[in-house]
């Protein structure tokens, strides 16, 4: 009888001194090289459970890979999954870079992290967010040699987010952080390095590959897990490492996050209940500083990550419109 893949040992690990566990199934063809990351952000379970099924349904034949190679990392920040906390010492989803001299654990997480991602030609991030929301996916820039991320493979990387079956796709991450840090730096807040802003898709990018990044729904909804589990067999089909058809994709809706809200001081919060994927009307309000001033939408746009618990330097919220990015 076979046993609960979210019940095995693998996915439980007890020390921060032990390794990333990693799976590859390898196709008896040449093919892409994909890899599947869970568990970026410890609390974040979908992931694990996610890839926890997949790597079943290839022990038992439910998916056969043919071609190419797929390479499983069901839990890539133990210490913060043990924890059960969105991070370890910090966000492993930021400043990813090799460290010859590591810090800090997510330091050292990243540098094998790295190593693997650089073996590979494509990455699916799977990850979950707080509130309530659509599932979603963030992919990255059009075609460009510019200095903040330049890239080759925009028309790839968007048919791959759109094939992982979710109705909303956003872009618009690196502009909106570098914008994020002009904003601190008038504030007279800490600096940040544009760094801080490269996760797991950025650097895929910079090696030379594509990646994007699944949200699948709010961490504690079952539902979360079935999202992820569903993108993983359209990516493969979508990349031929099967020979399994997938759904149609939904014809979903892209938006260019290109807005920030900004916590300026204490007390400034977001007036509403507030979930990604909410309608915006121009003129109606989003948040008040703290002295009571408001704050309201300057056009139609979409709500993406309210932040209900803000620090000074922290976006209350980011907003996005339509884009004209096509697929």
């Amino acid at each position: 009888m076979a046993t609960n893949p979210l019940e095995t040992k693998t996915m439980s690990p007890t020390s921060d001194d032990g390794p990333i566990e990693s799976i590859r199934f390898h196709g008896l063809e040449a093919g892409p090289r994909l890899i599947v990351l869970g568990a970026v952000h410890g609390n974040e379970v979908c992931g694990p459970q996610a890839i926890a099924r997949a790597i079943e349904d290839c022990r038992e034949g439910r998916l056969t890979i043919l071609r190419g190679e797929v390479t499983f990392v069901p839990i890539a920040n133990p210490k913060a999954y043990r924890q059960k906390t969105r991070e370890g010492d910090r966000n492993l989803n930021r400043d990813m870079r090799e460290k010859p001299q590591p810090a800090d654990y997510e330091d050292r997480i990243g540098n094998r992290l790295c190593a693997l991602l650089r073996g590979h030609d494509m990455l699916l991030d799977i990850h979950s967010f707080t509130r309530e929301g659509p599932p979603f996916v963030f992919f990255g820039p059009e075609d460009n040699t510019g200095t903040l991320e330049p890239f080759r493979h925009a028309r790839a990387e968007a048919a791959f987010a759109a094939c992982l079956g979710t109705r909303l796709l956003i872009h618009g991450w690196l502009d909106i952080y570098a914008r994020l840090i002009g904003a601190r730096e008038r504030l007279g807040l800490p600096p940040l390095s544009l760094t801080e802003g490269f996760g797991t898709t950025e650097y895929m990018r910079f090696a030379g590959g594509y990646g994007v990044t699944l949200e699948c729904g709010r961490h504690d909804d079952p539902a979360s897990a079935d999202v992820g589990h569903a993108a993983i067999h359209n990516a493969l089909a979508h990349l031929g490492l099967t020979d399994s058809l997938p759904p149609p994709p939904p014809r979903p809706a892209i938006i260019h996050m290109d807005e920030l809200v900004l916590c300026e001081a204490p007390g400034d919060r977001l007036e509403g209940n507030w979930n990604t994927g909410d309608a915006v009307a121009a003129g109606q309000l989003i948040a008040r500083r703290a002295d009571g001033e408001p704050i309201s939408a300057t056009r139609d746009s979409m709500m993406i990550f309210p932040n209900t618990t803000p620090k000074p330097g922290e976006s209350l919220c980011y907003l996005g419109v339509t884009s004209s990015r096509g697929l």
